[in-house]
């Protein structure tokens, strides 16, 4: 109260810069319309406005997935795999610099998504799959967390537990970057492991809580490949734990959380495999550097 639209505006772009605002008037001006632009507006709507109008408009800037930032990424991606294709190099190796200039390191480490993408095809290698769905598993892999662009920084970056408002947000990542992925028609496949990377074989995951064999294979190969960089990486509550450890909480969950017959693939591999992937990715990651899309 006492406020002018103006002077609301401008207060809460000093303390929310990404929130939008959309300003309303009982004057319509050319040069009032474009002062709320330039002072951060998201949009503008003249007085009377119908309710429908006003859910319409909130609607096109809270639109999710497809807001601008998102809309960005997307538009990042395909052009740099363009470019990767023209240039005969296209493969999830060749993605890690676009982590690095899209600025994702922060919501999750390349170092992260480096490492389960490298066990994914290890596992993949030993469940029999084929060089062309080792790739797309590989880069499905590479970029499972690329919707977190998606979710708000308080949430991502929140200390302590998440409320239960807040974790229906962060489970909207996966159908986030799906759609993100999905924009370029040659990581359709790698866009299926992407919205099913938290799916578990019993069901009880998320966003869709399908099980078994309706999980796609590459979703299932990623979720030992995840829970494995996850028992092997130091977490703020623990240090990193050993590659038996590990070996020994899959094996228990086989049948639950993961699939038995990837199980069985993952298994069969030494312990110190895992540990010479993890000094690789840590090597390519100190030779990364940001590039210019």
């Amino acid at each position: 109260p006492g406020m002018s639209g103006f002077e609301l505006l401008r207060t809460v772009k000093a303390v929310a810069p990404h929130l939008p605002f959309i300003l309303l008037s009982g004057l319509y001006e050319q040069t009032i319309a474009i002062e709320a632009l330039r002072s951060g507006a998201t949009d503008y709507l003249l007085k009377p406005a119908l309710p429908s109008e006003i859910v319409a408009l909130i609607a096109k800037h809270l639109g999710s997935p497809g807001n601008e930032t998102q809309l960005a990424v997307r538009r990042a991606l395909i052009r740099f795999l363009h470019t990767l294709r023209l240039a005969g190099t296209a493969g999830a190796g060749q993605l890690a610099p676009l982590f690095v200039t899209l600025g994702i390191k922060r919501f999750e480490t390349l170092q992260h998504s480096q490492r389960v993408a490298a066990y994914s095809r290890l596992i993949g290698t030993v469940h029999g799959l084929g060089e062309k769905a080792l790739g797309e598993l590989e880069v499905g892999a590479l970029l499972h967390d690329i919707g977190k662009i998606g979710v708000p920084d308080r949430i991502l970056l929140k200390p302590g537990s998440l409320s239960e408002d807040e974790w229906v947000e962060m489970r909207k990542h996966p159908e986030i970057g799906s759609w993100i992925v999905s924009g370029v028609e040659s990581l359709k496949r790698a866009a299926d492991i992407v919205i099913s990377h938290h799916e578990r074989f019993d069901g009880k995951g998320y966003p869709a809580a399908v099980s078994g064999q309706r999980i796609p294979l590459g979703a299932r190969v990623f979720a030992v490949a995840d829970c494995l960089d996850a028992i092997l990486s130091d977490r703020p509550y623990r240090g990193g734990q050993t590659s038996e450890h590990a070996r020994e909480e899959i094996a228990r969950h086989a049948g639950s959380q993961f699939d038995p017959e990837v199980t069985r693939c993952f298994l069969k591999i030494p312990n110190s495999v895992w540990e010479d992937i993890r000094e690789k990715t840590l090597a390519t990651q100190q030779a990364i550097h940001p590039v210019s899309l």
